[in-house]
């Protein structure tokens, strides 16, 4: 492996966690949005949910600044895919939020090594199985939105980012 490639290399592993920094930061925010809308039963999935996003966020900011960057802040607020206006949707939003977390995590896969990618696989595996209780069922590929796309004619299709 030549200089530059190893440069590449590790330029790309920083851009990745960057984005599963920044997916957590909206995670976060996104759980914080639907958590007054879910029934009490699942409010403490939510609470959990929530709680395990601030700690891997938290965890990808030391991450990224021992990979040589400034971790990307949060924003102040983030937009919704669509509204929550009670359980259903809350559910809804949150098996969203998964779905994407779990992409950004297996960008991180493909482009970590060592540690880092065994972190990274992890989160993925932790958000699949998340977005799986939310949603009530599974995906092929988790992570992989070309091949876990629902068909269109389902609930979970309106959940790809169209408000509504």
């Amino acid at each position: 492996m030549t200089q530059e490639a190893g440069t590449d290399d590790a330029k790309g592993e920083l851009r990745a966690a960057q984005a599963a920094l920044a997916a957590e930061h909206a995670a976060v925010y996104g759980y914080g949005a639907l958590g007054g809308r879910l029934e009490d039963g699942r409010r403490s999935d939510a609470t959990a949910a929530c709680d395990a996003h601030r700690a891997r966020r938290d965890a990808l900011a030391r991450t990224v600044r021992d990979l040589g960057g400034t971790p990307v802040a949060a924003h102040a607020a983030y937009t919704l895919p669509f509204a929550v206006r009670d359980p259903a949707t809350a559910m809804r939003l949150a098996a969203f939020l998964e779905d994407r977390v779990a992409g950004v995590y297996s960008d991180l896969v493909r482009a970590a090594r060592g540690p880092l990618r065994q972190d990274a696989t992890g989160a993925l595996r932790e958000a699949a199985v998340r977005a799986v209780r939310w949603r009530g069922t599974g995906v092929a590929f988790p992570g992989l939105a070309e091949k876990a796309a629902p068909p269109e004619n389902t609930a979970e299709a309106g959940a790809a980012g169209v408000t509504h």
